[in-house]
């Protein structure tokens, strides 16, 4: 090695032997300047070919940062996983329910995240002002779900952030919605559940932002280099992440001493604590309870639709206002006297309404479980009269409590049916609207569509066959 100095630079040329073939390496030193410590480095290596790589910094910010650039990749340069057009609607923002908007939005989902453009991202980004950025859905964290009930439109599901943003997208085409459905439940699937508990290259991430001490505090192997502050920084980090932990365990400990010493359902009906529920129990239950086959809830309701709606238009179609409805629960649950033809239940679709969500709530449906495959089949028969007499026998073998109450369920939807030309409520109709509250399948395997078919045509069939099933006429 060569070395040369005066006042001002200094020249280092090392021997190519020890740096490898072609290579030259010069460094230039102010010596007069107070920042040695800051001194520049530049390296340049001639390969054989002639051609020139990056300089190669001895800087240590500038070192960190080559080692990071390696490992991480900028968040502009997350792959892309799936992009197409997709109708979205925003129904909540922060917890905060907003009005059900559709619009076309050409979405773009990457491992973290998804994005809406009102164009495809390439045309958006050219045409996009200057700080303005598409709207997006952070994924960790996020919960998906059908939701066919959110909206009359097919295909519909929907994404709920940790934020409290819903989103509902949707598509015509069957096999395009599915796949963006798997696509954005896997990717999901595959980021941390906790957004608090960021997952690992979520830490890179961070540290890419940070300081060039902190880049050295997680990456540079002796610790006894970093300034003392930023040890005890880190230090604090590791000792709060380790009492995060030991108040988490305290907190099971303690829910858990809680859950095996708590009283049982029976004690604490017997002191009055919790009463026994007519929505939501069984219907053999309620009905044991009153010491009846038909619950008194079912009969107040068939009453006072009896007499104050049968002619109004839409009755059990029309939805009554659901606070109401759930005051009316919540009544009939604590065991008060229900008087219907109180003022405050004057609107009879929410007694309508209250009747519904009764049967919805059964644990099991009024056609139970065991009984829906026969009832399926038994419909399917291509012969009428051999149908009715199939579902005859099927109904006369059910438990009293569901044999009695849907003949009367039924006997009173037959008065419906008879001032249709004044509530415009046909049998088509009121199997719709009963046909999955009345008749549903344990475990949802086969096709959900098909199965609605049946269920509403065995409901039409119960009206319209209701005196030769139920043995009110002879054959």
């Amino acid at each position: 090695m060569q070395k040369s100095t005066n006042s001002d630079t200094s020249v280092e040329t090392l021997n190519p032997t020890r740096q490898g073939t072609g290579a030259v390496q010069m460094r230039i030193k102010n010596a007069n300047s107070h920042h040695d410590r800051l001194s520049q480095s530049k390296s340049m290596i001639l390969t054989d070919v002639g051609k020139v790589t990056e300089p190669i910094s001895r800087h240590r910010r500038n070192l960190s940062q080559h080692v990071l650039k390696d490992v991480i990749p900028p968040l502009e340069q997350l792959m892309v996983e799936k992009e197409g057009y997709l109708q979205k609607a925003k129904i909540a923002d922060g917890g905060k329910k907003l009005r059900k908007n559709w619009s076309t939005s050409w979405i773009v989902l990457s491992s973290r995240k998804i994005e809406f453009y009102k164009e495809s991202k390439q045309q958006a980004l050219s045409n996009m002002k200057t700080g303005h950025k598409p709207e997006s859905v952070d994924l960790c964290g996020a919960h998906i779900e059908w939701a066919k009930e959110k909206s009359s439109r097919k295909n519909v599901f929907q994404i709920t952030t940790v934020s409290g943003n819903e989103f509902l997208l949707q598509s015509d085409i069957d096999f395009i919605i599915l796949d963006w459905f798997h696509a954005i439940k896997n990717a999901i699937d595959r980021l941390p559940k906790d957004p608090s508990s960021p997952s690992r290259n979520l830490e890179l991430f961070k540290i890419q932002r940070s300081s060039s001490t902190e880049l050295l505090s997680h990456y540079d192997s002796d610790i006894k280099e970093q300034k003392p502050e930023h040890r005890k920084s880190l230090m604090f980090r590791l000792h709060h992440s380790a009492s995060d932990t030991s108040d988490k365990n305290r907190v099971k400990s303690r829910l858990k001493k809680f859950i095996t010493r708590r009283p049982s359902l029976k004690t604490l009906q017997e002191k009055g604590l919790i009463k026994d529920q007519i929505f939501g129990s069984h219907l053999h239950t309620v009905c044991e309870r009153e010491n009846s086959t038909v619950p008194q809830f079912v009969k107040q309701c068939i009453e006072a639709v009896e007499k104050r709606g049968l002619d109004v238009d839409g009755i059990y179609r029309v939805s009554g206002n659901l606070a109401t409805i759930q005051k009316l629960r919540f009544i009939v649950n604590q065991e008060e006297k229900l008087n219907l033809d109180d003022s405050q239940w004057e609107d009879i679709h929410v007694v309508t309404g209250a009747l519904k969500m009764f049967f919805r709530e059964l644990p099991e449906p009024l056609f139970p479980y065991s009984f829906f495959e026969q009832f399926v089949e038994a419909i399917k028969k291509q012969d009428n009269n051999t149908r009715i007499e199939t579902i005859k026998s099927l109904v006369q073998k059910l438990p009293p409590p569901n044999r009695d109450t849907m003949k009367v369920l039924f006997g009173h939807l037959t008065k419906i049916v008879a001032k249709a030309s004044k509530n415009l409520m046909s049998t088509q109709s009121l199997g719709i609207v009963f046909g999955p509250t009345l008749l549903r399948a344990k475990n949802e395997t086969g096709n959900m569509a098909v199965h609605m078919v049946y269920q509403n045509q065995i409901a039409e069939l119960m009206l319209s066959e209701y005196s030769k099933i139920f043995g009110l006429q002879e054959d």
